[in-house]
């Protein structure tokens, strides 16, 4: 049972008000500047860093918020919008609503008991949304799964340079029932993080989030040892492993590993876009990683209708800078198939765990959804570029 109706998002705000009735107020936050202030007050100051500090002067991480303001939705009246449907059908599953939870490498750290990954499981099945599984991650990929419940997982693949580890890693995503493997692109070798070198802090280097490179036979056959007997060259393996700077000769040999679909997430060229879906892929991932990999890039939502012409049909999944349900409307009339949430997720899990996840899902989803109603657009083939312009700089 999910927490909310396919097509009645909307319905979160009634269930607030008639709470306030009984003198029930919320307790969560309901405004995305106030999530952001708790979670900073709820997250030890590295964890903190690593989630909301992105590249350089964090510019771009900037300019992938402002852009959604550089957008407005066309109100049409007489539409009688009284029921919305948001659904939504991307690799083989039929989703009530177009978005998901983007994968976050260190989700797991966001949890008051450290098992963010299980809590973004749950929370995902709760409210029907699907989550993106980071290979980077405190609990193995197949507990994770476990607790999806049925709801659609997809499994991110950080591509190691040791082409057997990657087909183990792919393998046992297929086993434990993901229904997508996404291949990023855009992190075989980490971005300039002031935040994070101030404190010279990488959680990965520290041991952290390294779950399902410790569970794995064949990282633990290239260890020669037990991983928890010597963490040192555990990390020093992984840190080996990690970054693979991946060729469009690569491009054979990845959709080799699995029947399932592949997406590649980090393109931002149509070049790149049309070259990716000729060599056989199912999806593409329009992200510039939250602005968190490379300052002075353009926003991702300038990339978005670029990269959706050249995907000419293939389904396009787009995150960076999404923070509120209009975000989502923007994005969707752009043409994302789906939207994927980022750090307000990850501030909802701080703030409130798996509760505070659901509630900031809901929010989004219920505030996306009323703006539908109100602005006279009953499903999301209606909102097309032409619901959209430009908004007047002053």
């Amino acid at each position: 049972m999910t927490d909310t109706h396919p097509h009645a998002f909307g319905d979160y705000q009634d269930a607030i008000y008639f709470d306030g009735l009984r003198g029930v107020a919320p307790t969560l936050p309901m405004r995305y500047a106030e999530l952001e202030t708790r979670a900073a007050q709820a997250l030890p100051p590295s964890v903190l860093s690593y989630v909301a500090g992105g590249a350089g002067d964090e510019a771009t991480q900037r300019a992938n918020v402002d852009a959604f303001g550089r957008w407005g939705l066309v109100p049409r009246m007489f539409v009688g919008a009284r029921q919305r449907d948001l659904s939504v059908e991307v690799f083989g599953s039929t989703l009530p609503a177009p978005v998901f939870l983007a994968p976050i490498g260190v989700i797991g750290l966001c949890a008051q008991d450290g098992h963010g990954d299980l809590a973004t499981a749950e929370a995902a099945a709760r409210a029907g949304v699907p989550m993106v599984a980071s290979t980077l991650s405190v609990d193995p990929l197949e507990t994770v799964a476990g607790r999806l419940a049925g709801t659609p997982g997809w499994f991110q693949l950080y591509t190691p340079t040791d082409r057997a580890l990657a087909e183990s890693l792919v393998h046992r995503a297929e086993a434990a029932g993901f229904g997508a493997i996404v291949v990023t692109l855009d992190t075989w070798i980490t971005g300039w993080r002031p935040r994070d070198l101030a404190t010279a802090n990488f959680p990965q280097l520290r041991g952290h989030c390294l779950a399902n490179y410790t569970s794995d036979p064949v990282f633990r056959d290239l260890l020669g040892k037990d991983p928890e007997q010597d963490p040192t060259a555990t990390v020093q393996l992984w840190a080996r492993l990690f970054g693979n700077p991946l060729t469009w000769d690569d491009l054979p040999w990845l959709r080799s590993l699995t029947t399932l679909p592949l997406i590649v997430k980090g393109i931002c060229h149509p070049d790149d876009a049309r070259r990716a879906r000729d060599g056989g892929v199912d999806g593409i991932y329009c992200s510039n990683h939250g602005g968190r990999q490379a300052n002075g890039g353009l926003p991702a939502l300038d990339c978005l209708p670029g990269v959706v012409e050249a995907a000419d049909g293939l389904p396009v999944l787009f995150d960076s800078g999404v923070r509120s349900g209009a975000d989502v409307v923007k994005a969707l009339a752009l043409g994302a198939t789906a939207v994927g949430i980022g750090r307000p997720y990850a501030y909802g899990l701080a703030v409130g765990g798996t509760d505070g996840l659901v509630h900031v899902l809901r929010t989004i989803l219920a505030e996306a959804d009323l703006i539908m109603a109100v602005d006279g657009y009953r499903t999301r083939a209606d909102l097309t570029p032409q619901a959209l312009r430009p908004v007047a700089r002053t």
